[in-house]
């Protein structure tokens, strides 16, 4: 049977990534330091996914086992060495700490005279993610490494989108996601393109679509938390019941419209299609998502090539309107949650800094007039 690595077995790991190998075939060894969840992998051998619909149905995912990293590294390279295709959906900031691993994994290899061409695919929420990793791989690989890696191991780029909202359950494994699925990769950095998964969409340029996916997606997901939570909602749901916080919404999806449409020549009609699906999956009475959840990590999400200040920059170039993107970025610093590190940190630094050295310092913008209007909107609040 093929074997599957996999880095991350959280939710989105078993409930996404997970149940799209298990569908094609494969064995996945879950790589991650949760022992509760490493444990009951090893113990079981199968995890058990619920679908938020009508009926809600289960899907048993099986031949599966855990990898503790934190105590059995050689395990993972061992895998590695193995292994027909290796993911992520870890986290875009945890990626640099696997990424020794996949390189020691990857010479491991090559001590092996294992020459079968190895995709590694990272599934997460970013631009460049593979990308990304490749480069920090590359830190750890020696000179004979990287030229095994160039010509035997591939970083394609992906694009990944699936609910999968915060939950806890008395079984660890099991997991419930929404039905809506969709895992986009790009075909021009594989080293192994006759290993394609079914259910996964191949394209030669992953840009328009992960755009499409981290402005529309990402955006509007964030814009109904972090709108909602300046209205009191305590969920997506709530808020989007909310008059202002739905109009709100539907408002940045129309700019983001606009933005993609110019950029990419996406057509217009199927995209305002595209985006009510989006917003009929924020409204799944089956899921009950936390605005913690998503409107966690604002920093971050503030970013100069996040999914606020990116569209932002580009929709000004382009002299097309922002405000309701730049209304949203105003109602994300003014985003509390005492559990949340990178919450406190923010409302932290607006204590201590003036306003526009902190905007500038989270955002990035080295755009004056751009950061004045934020300003603007933030204390207009």
């Amino acid at each position: 049977m093929k074997k599957a690595v996999h880095f991350g077995a959280g939710n989105i790991g078993r409930g996404f990534i997970g149940e799209i190998l298990f569908e094609n075939g494969f064995e996945i060894a879950f790589v991650d330091v949760n022992e509760k969840i490493i444990d009951a992998l090893n113990v079981r051998g199968t995890y058990e996914i619920e679908v938020a619909e009508e009926g809600q149905r289960h899907i048993i995912v099986s031949g599966v086992r855990g990898i503790n990293n934190a105590k059995h590294p050689e395990k993972v390279v061992a895998a590695i060495a193995e292994a027909s295709i290796v993911t992520t959906a870890i986290g875009p900031n945890i990626l640099p700490f696997i990424a020794e691993l996949i390189a020691k994994g990857i010479e491991a290899r090559q001590a092996i005279g294992n020459t079968t061409p190895l995709d590694i695919l990272a599934c997460e929420n970013m631009i460049g993610g593979s990308d990304f990793l490749n480069q920090e791989v590359q830190k750890h690989l020696s000179e004979d490494g990287l030229a095994f890696a160039k010509d035997y191991i591939g970083f394609p780029n992906s694009a990944v989108d699936r609910i999968v909202p915060a939950q806890s359950h008395d079984d660890p494994l099991f997991v419930i996601v929404e039905p809506f699925n969709e895992w986009v990769v790009e075909t021009n950095h594989m080293k192994n393109p006759d290993l394609k998964l079914e259910n996964v969409h191949y394209v030669t340029d992953l840009e328009p679509f992960i755009e499409r996916k981290l402005f529309s997606v990402n955006s509007g997901h964030a814009t109904a938390a972090y709108t909602g939570a300046y209205y009191g909602a305590k969920t997506i749901l709530e808020s989007l019941k909310h008059a202002t916080v739905r109009s709100n919404v539907e408002a940045v999806l129309a700019e983001i419209r606009c933005l993609l449409v110019n950029k990419w020549d996406f057509d217009e009609s199927a995209l305002a299609d595209y985006h009510k699906v989006i917003l009929t999956r924020f409204e799944n009475p089956f899921i009950v998502d936390d605005i913690s959840r998503v409107a966690r990590t604002p920093i971050r999400k503030l970013g100069f090539d996040e999914r606020f200040i990116r569209p932002i920059r580009e929709l000004k170039e382009r002299g097309l309107s922002y405000q309701q993107l730049l209304q949203t970025v105003a109602y994300t610093f003014t985003y509390t949650d005492a559990t949340d590190e990178q919450a406190v940190q923010l409302q932290n630094l607006l204590v201590q800094k003036p306003l526009k050295e902190v905007v500038k310092e989270v955002t990035h913008l080295a755009d004056q007039e751009l950061l004045d209007e934020i300003v603007a909107k933030i204390e207009a609040n």
